[in-house]
């Protein structure tokens, strides 16, 4: 028997048996649908992430201080505070650095007449506008000479202006951070956020007027502490000399042998997040296969019961000269074009669930669906597995059918 005739009287019988068929494809359907969206979800988590940080640029540099150690115990990384502004100066015009921008940071209240909100307040000096790839969207970032003067004035995320100032013009108006007064220069073009970290909830003053008013910061060996150090290089390429290079500067100013701070690329927060939403995604990917399976479990069943119903079909078919291989090819055959059928339906309503949930709003963040091809095909091998798999036993049974005990059966 070829093939052409095994797929026209599979779909024969199939057609026979129109609403059993149906509801058999619907496992496979709701199973593939359901990978389909999970894994678009997930990658499309995986690409608003990696947007986020690559939008900062892949030729940053983070130097955090290190851990300390009491009583045998250590603690986490950045409790240690040995890292200052002093440090920070001392790494600018090392080679192959474009900028250097020291920070710190706390969390603050801002109040503007009735209306309040809560942001991340970071202590910053100009080179953190450039060597962080931000923009303005209206007024001017913190200055050199508010850096000297310690001036009272605030750069707001444009999430918090917005919060704020309800559609007014926020530039040139007073707020009260922790219930100081603080004059607004400018507002930030909104990046948006990723769920870990929304950069549009933060404020940005004068580096100074931060350790001085509000996060009250340490001293470390004469000079005020720090909790970042941005280093921006020219190139990702040139990042390990870079590195070697601020090791040995910090190093010689610390008077260590071994490193009291840590420095981080962001193609390593780049890697890490890339891992932690690659194995979300496959979470999410296995929790949905499941349903396939289930799917495939019906199938088996209606293709047992098909069994029974036609045994006395097989036994004639037998009887004229069908092979065994013929009376297998038949069953498996019909329960490929089940699975398969079933597949492509998923394929197209998941991607339909996938474009309707994509945009919704969650929090802070807006959810972004990808359905990428490899899914796609991913789902269409594994019907089509589930089909041969969960379809291999009762086409063996149907084929090991003594034909004259098959002409018996009523």
């Amino acid at each position: 028997m070829n093939i052409t005739e095994s797929l026209r009287i599979a779909m024969r019988s199939l057609g026979a048996n129109k609403m059993r068929s149906g509801l058999t494809m619907l496992g496979i359907i709701i199973g593939v649908m359901a990978v389909i969206a999970m894994l678009s979800i997930g990658r499309g988590a995986q690409a608003a992430i990696t947007n986020q940080i690559t939008s900062i640029g892949t030729n940053l540099l983070y130097i955090r201080p290190g851990a300390t150690q009491q009583g045998g115990v250590r603690t986490a990384e950045g409790s240690a505070a040995t890292l200052t502004l002093d440090d920070a100066t001392a790494l600018v015009g090392l080679p192959d650095v474009v900028a250097v921008a020291p920070e710190v940071d706390s969390f603050g209240q801002v109040v503007y007449m009735g209306n309040n909100d809560n942001g991340r307040v970071m202590g910053v000096t100009p080179a953190y506008l450039d060597a962080m790839n931000v923009t303005l969207a209206d007024g001017n970032f913190v200055t050199d000479a508010n850096v000297t003067g310690r001036s009272a004035v605030v750069v707001l995320g444009s999430q918090i202006a917005s919060d704020l100032f309800d559609g007014a013009e926020p530039v040139g108006q007073s707020v009260r951070i922790n219930n100081q007064p603080f004059h607004v220069i400018g507002v930030m073009a909104s990046k948006g956020g990723t769920g870990f970290m929304n950069v549009d909830t933060q404020m940005y003053v004068p580096l100074t007027t931060a350790l001085s008013r509000l996060s009250r910061g340490g001293q470390f060996r004469g000079g005020n502490t720090v909790s970042t150090i941005n280093v921006k290089i020219t190139d990702p390429s040139v990042q390990n000399d870079v590195v070697q290079s601020m090791s040995d500067v910090l190093d010689q100013r610390h008077h260590v042998t071994q490193d009291d701070f840590t420095i981080q690329s962001q193609q390593d927060i780049l890697n890490t997040a890339n891992q932690v939403t690659g194995i979300l995604t496959i979470f999410l990917g296995g929790v949905a296969a499941v349903s396939l399976i289930v799917g495939g479990i019906g199938i088996m069943n209606i293709m047992l019961v098909s069994v029974t119903e036609r045994t006395r079909e097989i036994g004639i078919r037998k009887a004229v000269g069908a092979r065994k291989r013929d009376i297998m090819a038949q069953f498996l055959t019909e329960a490929t074009i089940l699975s398969v059928t079933g597949g492509v339906i998923g394929i197209i309503c998941g991607a339909l669930v996938a474009r309707l949930i994509s945009g919704v709003q969650l929090g802070s963040s807006t959810l972004s669906t990808v359905v990428d091809v490899d899914s796609v095909l991913l789902a269409v091998l594994f019907s089509v597995g589930v089909g041969l798999f969960f379809g291999s036993y009762p086409a063996n049974r149907a084929a090991g059918l003594h034909p004259i005990d098959a002409l018996r059966y009523e």
